[in-house]
């Protein structure tokens, strides 16, 4: 006989390694962004989560595909940071600076 399972138990269970973008990862995120912003690159952004994962999106136009996207990944011993350009990985750091470095020194068109 088959085993009557409670969905609201096991959807609850499979949710609980949420992880989100602390205070000072949100700081040095939007700091980024809004010197970009004010340099006319980007437009918008977007928070989003994906199981045990936190993406920032980043968008030149609001209705395009992201130029960027920063991940927050949780490993056995804390927290990976690996930027996207699309599918590609352009840098993976233990720290938010490590990864970011990559969009600082970024060439802009003038």
């Amino acid at each position: 006989m088959t085993e009557m399972l409670r969905l609201s138990d096991y959807r609850k269970q499979k949710h609980k390694q949420k992880i989100f973008f602390d205070r000072q990862e949100l700081r040095k995120l939007l700091d980024l962004y809004s010197r970009r912003v004010a340099s006319g690159e980007w437009k918008d952004y977007a928070i989003d989560q994906y199981g045990p994962m936190a993406v920032f999106s980043i968008f030149r136009h609001s209705f395009d595909q992201p130029l960027f996207a920063i991940a927050k990944k949780v490993t056995g011993k804390g927290c990976d940071y690996v930027v996207f350009s699309g599918r590609r990985q352009l840098k993976h750091g233990k720290t938010i600076s490590e990864a970011l470095a990559v969009l600082e020194g970024q060439l802009r068109l003038l």
